[in-house]
């Protein structure tokens, strides 16, 4: 049974991390919808008093107080730091008016990872995250300052979060023809509401050797539980009133729904562990605002889905997947395998084999 110190190696490293991360966005009251600082500091205790080890926050959320929740829950836990991977983002900008503040560049760069250190009162982030894409600094730059701070000792390993597929693949590929510290990891959007990473980022993670934490794995909150056919409108969802899930999702969380009742659990469990069931996934990244909530998506690390039920919910999510991945995935082994079954699997012939002529039109 899978535990939350069931810690997995995040490839291409020596790093091990729970499968389940504990994400800090909601830490901190700053945004209207946020946890307590004392809700905040139960879920911390909650989450490494069972065995997790791997916390993930950014200077963005709460405009720095989820930082500096975590830092001066650090300080009143002496001896702790060293036994956790603490994870911190950067490229926000925090400074009105300042065009250095944020982004990708080595001045924003060094300034941020310094004030990360300061909220969160530590000497150094186990992981630093580029946060998004920042299409005018080359990678070189990023990377180049992204290896001081490894030599440094100010982080340890660097990840990406939310940058297009081509460009994580430009900078893995950067960073190991100049012996620069690798991109051992990405973070990207994932959940059986939303698959697309499935045409590109999850499929270069796994042929570059990069781990795969995905975030908003309950969607916001639309797989927990609260909506599916017939359902009342929610009292409170995870952002605002009225967030309801579009009409065309509802089959997917009626399947969810249905699925938890035959297994005896939760469709928030079921979802999680869809999620952390895809292959090339190291960590899932859990939220909450209370610490109920946090104790019940905890709780999922321990379903192992049974192969129909995961066969089940992967046919009703299926995505439609941008060009060429749908393309490659449907036409590439009819044009391939000519209707030969391969590896076990039953190909389709491409319709022009079939007529007389199919000689002459090869």
């Amino acid at each position: 049974m899978t535990t939350l110190d069931s810690y997995r190696t995040v490839p291409g490293s020596g790093l091990r991390i729970s499968p389940a991360t504990l994400g800090t966005m909601t830490f901190g009251e700053d945004h209207g919808w946020g946890a307590s600082v004392a809700d905040s500091e139960r879920m911390l205790d909650e989450y490494v008093d069972a065995g997790g080890n791997s916390i993930d926050t950014a200077n963005i959320y709460t405009n720095g107080h989820s930082e500096v929740i975590i830092g001066d829950w650090l300080t009143a836990h002496p001896g702790l730091r060293d036994r956790l991977v603490l994870g911190s983002k950067f490229f926000v900008n925090l400074h009105p008016g300042d065009p250095n503040g944020g982004g990708a560049g080595r001045k924003a760069i060094l300034h941020q990872v310094e004030d990360s250190l300061r909220r969160l009162r530590t000497d150094y982030l186990d992981l630093y995250w580029l946060h998004n894409f920042d299409p005018a600094t080359p990678r070189e730059e990023t990377l180049r300052a992204l290896d001081d701070l490894v030599s440094a000792g100010k982080i340890r390993y660097v990840g990406f979060s939310d940058v297009p597929a081509w460009a994580t693949a430009e900078a893995i590929v950067l960073a190991r023809s100049h012996g620069w510290a690798p991109v051992i990891a990405i973070q990207a959007e994932y959940s059986l509401l939303e698959r697309t990473a499935e045409g590109e980022l999850l499929p270069m993670a796994r042929s570059l050797g990069a781990g795969v934490l995905p975030w908003s794995p309950l969607k916001g909150g639309w797989l927990s539980g609260k909506f599916h056919t017939g359902a009342a409108e929610p009292e409170d969802t995870i952002r605002s009133q009225g967030n309801r899930p579009p009409t065309s999702a509802y089959p997917v969380l009626d399947a969810v729904r249905a699925i938890a009742e035959e297994l005896g659990t939760t469709p928030a469990e079921v979802a999680l562990a869809w999620v952390r069931g895809t292959p090339g996934v190291t960590s899932t990244i859990l939220g909450a605002r209370h610490l109920e909530q946090l104790r019940a998506n905890l709780q999922s690390v321990t379903l192992e889905l049974p192969a129909d039920a995961r066969a089940r919910l992967d046919e009703v999510s299926t995505p439609q997947l941008n060009f060429p991945a749908q393309n490659n995935a449907e036409l590439a082994p009819m044009l391939q395998f000519a209707g030969a079954t391969v590896d076990g699997v039953a190909h389709s012939v491409w319709p022009s084999l079939t007529g007389t002529d199919s000689h002459s039109r090869v």
